[in-house]
């Protein structure tokens, strides 16, 4: 029996490994989806970015204001889009600057910080790998070994569980209290 479960737990082993192989892959393609987002945004702003550089030295919150407090409708639904937009060239900055970072770094942000948007974007559009890369080899590695340290000591806590009801069962049936 234990012949098999050591062919298993290998088996299981190269499961989290490929998995973790992904990890380094899985942050790039969201770093590239968040600078293609980046150089998106930039584009479309640029004209905005003229137009506050000829009319209000270059600061972009007073042309918003210029265009919140006209009295034509129009230009204060402008007013709201252009400072959505340039809230969101923002964000996108601090992303790639939060992506700047080790494998590690950019794993926790991809968890923990990163825009849910694109986030959920990247992980449908997600092609699986298997790259044979250093980081991705470590990732992988590092991924499998804590797995296999988690399963192994799930296993022990349950050999020792069993252990324990035996011993608690055998001890009444004896008839000893």
């Amino acid at each position: 029996m234990s012949f098999l479960l050591r062919y298993l737990l290998i088996a299981v082993a190269c499961v989290f490994m490929l998995l973790g192989m992904q990890l380094p892959g899985l942050a790039d393609q969201y770093a590239k989806r968040v600078d293609a987002s980046l150089r998106e945004v930039t584009l479309n702003f640029q004209p905005f970015l003229i137009i506050a550089n000829q009319h209000t030295g270059g600061n972009v919150e007073a042309l918003i204001k210029l265009h919140r407090d006209s009295n034509v409708a129009p230009f204060q639904a402008e007013g709201d889009a252009i400072e959505r937009m340039y809230k969101r060239k923002q964000k996108l900055e601090m992303e790639r600057v939060a992506l700047d970072t080790h494998l590690p770094g950019r794993l926790w942000h991809l968890l923990v910080r990163a825009d849910a948007d694109l986030r959920e974007q990247t992980l449908i559009q997600y092609t699986a790998t298997a790259p044979l890369t250093q980081e991705a080899l470590i990732s992988g590695g590092v991924v499998a070994l804590v797995m296999m340290l988690l399963l192994e000591g799930a296993m022990a806590l349950g050999r020792y569980l069993q252990a324990l009801i035996t011993r608690q069962i055998n001890h009444r049936w004896r008839g000893a209290d």
